[in-house]
């Protein structure tokens, strides 16, 4: 029976009808067509006993694993995707040896125009995205200073921005390493940023506000999204960091020259003074918003993976 050629749903009477797209996997049973699209996370090239190429592969979603063999055609199947691509996949789920395996009768890479939504296959935050957004809008309120208020009503008001904060991780395999890691770390480390400045009034606040909204800005590109986190080719040759300066740049033309540097000066540093001039940090708000950064990732890297953990 036919399905939906995204999420795998099929009519009643032919397997898991009404079925989330993210449990897909963990609802196939012996006999179940299958025509959807899922993580391929292992493909090999083997041969069968009687020296025939077959590909031997394992398909996810975030409701388990499945794995998946091809015999047909298996070289010409082998060059249209690569292992963690998201496929658009069609075959027939048998039973082998105690073992659910779908037999592959087509699969291909899934193109961008297909607008697969990566929390199907991806860890995603627990914290509630609406209401981080709403905290991130609330936080951007605060900041008082006609420039930096203004760089971030322009940030606010891009909404492919928005989207990609909205999307992205903090890290591949460190503190935040899910959907929404970035703006709940932005969430955090602003709100640490505001205590710090009720705490110790010298500090600049709405500088010190502004760098914390937008010290991770850069990370909005530089992923992937397939079967794991992957790397843009700017993120892999640039780095979040002078991705940030350009956004910064972009949405922050009104600033003179004076805020624009104090503010450039806490985003490129907040890793460390290495890169400052001279190895020292030219702003107590600089040095804040690196400590008030590294407390929040650490903390998380440490709930996450624990204390052993780098």
């Amino acid at each position: 029976m036919k399905s939906d050629p995204i999420t795998g749903r099929r009519a009643p009477g032919g397997g898991p009808a009404g079925q989330e797209p993210a449990g897909l996997v963990a609802s196939l049973r012996p006999g179940d067509e299958v025509d959807a699209v899922l993580a391929c996370t292992r493909k090999d090239r083997l041969l069968t006993r009687g020296g025939s190429p077959y590909l031997a592969l394992e398909l996810r979603d975030r409701g388990g694993a499945l794995t998946a063999r091809a015999f047909r055609d298996a070289d010409a199947l082998a060059g249209r995707f690569e292992r963690g691509d998201l496929v658009r996949v069609r075959g027939r789920v048998e039973r082998f040896r105690d073992e659910l395996v779908l037999e592959v009768s087509g699969i291909r890479r899934v193109e961008p125009s297909d607008e697969v939504d990566p929390a199907r296959f991806l860890p995603v935050a627990y914290r509630d995205l609406d209401e981080l957004e709403g905290f991130l809008e609330h936080l951007c309120g605060e900041v008082y200073d006609r420039g930096y208020s203004e760089l971030l009503r322009s940030l606010l008001d891009d909404r492919a921005l928005r989207a990609a904060w909205r999307r992205a991780p903090c890290t591949r395999a460190g503190h935040h390493c899910y959907l929404g890691g970035l703006l709940e770390h932005t969430v955090a480390v602003t709100t640490l940023a505001q205590d710090a400045c009720q705490l110790h009034p010298g500090l600049n606040g709405d500088l010190l506000l502004t760098a914390a909204l937008t010290h991770d800005l850069g990370r909005t590109g530089e992923f992937t999204y397939g079967a794991d986190f992957g790397l843009t080719e700017q993120g892999r040759l640039l780095g979040h960091l002078v991705l940030g300066e350009r956004i910064i740049a972009e949405h922050g033309r009104a600033l003179d020259e004076g805020r624009r540097l104090a503010l450039l000066h806490c985003v490129l540093t907040h890793h460390g003074a290495g890169s400052a001039p001279g190895g020292r940090f030219q702003s107590v708000e600089a040095l804040a918003l690196h400590r008030l950064n590294a407390l929040d990732a650490g903390v998380k890297g440490a709930l996450e993976h624990g204390l052993g953990a780098d």
